[in-house]
């Protein structure tokens, strides 16, 4: 009961046999409290150490157990200023903690620029992607060289279930000897289901992810898989990563018919509206200006849609939304 003020049972008998016998010897005390002389004078020595067994103002030789009401109140006063300062000190060692954390963190995530993200360690480069991968709003492709069975998560599990939930529009290349595993075939044919476009090839370069076709992102050593990661914004860089997933996409081969889609991949918001501004009139600059977004990725959705409906021109784009009840 009394062990939070450094008082144990043993230490406790010692003290109570000294309030009840106040004139006996340490021998007399060890035979109330059945204890050796040897480990009653230690006990002794643990309370003059508490402040509960003091000098005898009146005899200097002499010794008596303080009074509980004064000795163990005072104890407790002396522990609560100990815990007191303890937790003052706990908070300083938090704060630190926290000043370390964010010292470690910007060790981790080094910005060259601010076009560019360095991520070092596998598990820091996963969780950035995951934080970009919320932020998309119109495309995310991907080429995975991995073997597919280390690469992707149980289906339910998936990010990319999330993404395309979402209605971001998914490209995929994968190896094309993911077609040998059972497991990578049943999550390709979900993805599938859901909207998501996948290719195979039998070789690739390296792991890519774009976002929105604005940010690109590299392994930072592709022999590698576990040094990190790379985030490019760089006009230039994420120009030419497009460039190399297109090479490597079209001459991919398709896993499963478009015509069983689920939905026939829904538009994203982005995509609607455009279509929505360029079914009203409006030009480029002004979708861009509209939506917020940068011309280049307002004509890049729009070479999209094109693509999706097989429209040469604004004109046919426009039919063929019409035709399948987008606008």
């Amino acid at each position: 009961m009394l062990e939070p003020l450094g008082v144990d049972e043993a230490t406790f008998a010692v003290y109570h046999a000294l309030l009840s016998h106040p004139d006996s010897t340490p021998e007399q005390i060890a035979a109330l409290v059945d204890r050796s002389t040897g480990e009653v004078q230690q006990l002794m020595d643990k309370l003059r150490r508490l402040e509960l067994l003091v000098p005898t103002w009146t005899n200097p030789d002499g010794e008596h157990a303080v009074h509980p009401r004064v000795g163990l109140t005072g104890l407790a006063e002396r522990r609560r200023t100990e815990l007191n300062k303890a937790l003052g000190e706990l908070r300083e060692a938090e704060a630190s903690a926290e000043v370390i954390a964010e010292q470690y963190n910007e060790l981790l995530t080094s910005r060259s620029s601010g076009d560019v993200e360095i991520l070092k360690g596998r598990a820091n480069a996963s969780r950035r992607i995951e934080e970009l991968a919320l932020k998309t709003k119109d495309t995310s492709w991907g080429l995975v060289p991995a073997h597919f069975d280390e690469s992707v998560p149980k289906t339910l599990r998936s990010p990319d279930v999330e993404l395309l939930d979402r209605g971001i529009r998914m490209r995929t290349v994968y190896l094309q000897s993911m077609t040998a595993s059972k497991q990578a075939m049943e999550y390709a044919e979900t993805m599938h289901r859901l909207g998501g476009e996948i290719r195979v090839t039998p070789t690739l370069p390296m792991r890519l992810i774009l976002f929105d076709q604005e940010i690109a992102i590299m392994p930072m050593d592709p022999d590698n898989p576990t040094a990190g990661a790379v985030i490019h914004r760089t006009p230039a860089v994420v120009s030419v990563a497009i460039a190399l997933f297109d090479a490597y996409w079209s001459r991919a081969s398709e896993m499963f018919d478009p015509d069983d889609r689920d939905d026939e991949t829904p538009l994203t918001p982005h995509e609607s509206e455009v279509l929505r501004l360029l079914a009203g009139g409006a030009k480029d600059e002004q979708v861009a200006r509209l939506l917020g977004i940068s011309l280049r990725t307002a004509r890049r959705i729009t070479a999209n849609l094109s693509e999706r409906l097989d429209a040469a021109s604004r004109f046919e784009l426009g039919v063929a939304a019409a035709k399948r009840g987008w606008v």
